[in-house]
């Protein structure tokens, strides 16, 4: 399977929400409020973007595993 540019950018805004939800969670910092603001616009934007992400992932994840089809492999013996 080969990502595309689209599958390459919603993997990376959802690892940075995790890693925000982290660092939210061990340490009470929210990494994109400190950088955007709290509550900014561009704030929201990143959050409304990583949520899209998680939901493209989840989308594309459902549709692959209904597009795997399992085959029965084959043994070669020599």
């Amino acid at each position: 399977m080969r990502l595309n540019t689209l599958d390459w950018i919603a993997y990376a805004l959802t690892i940075i929400g995790g890693i925000n939800w982290g660092l939210i969670g061990a340490f009470d910092f929210n990494l994109v409020a400190a950088i955007f603001g709290e509550m900014s616009t561009l704030s929201r934007i990143v959050y409304v973007l990583v949520g899209l992400s998680a939901l493209y992932l989840i989308y594309t994840g459902t549709k692959l595993g209904k597009s795997v089809h399992h085959e029965p492999q084959t043994r070669i013996v020599r």
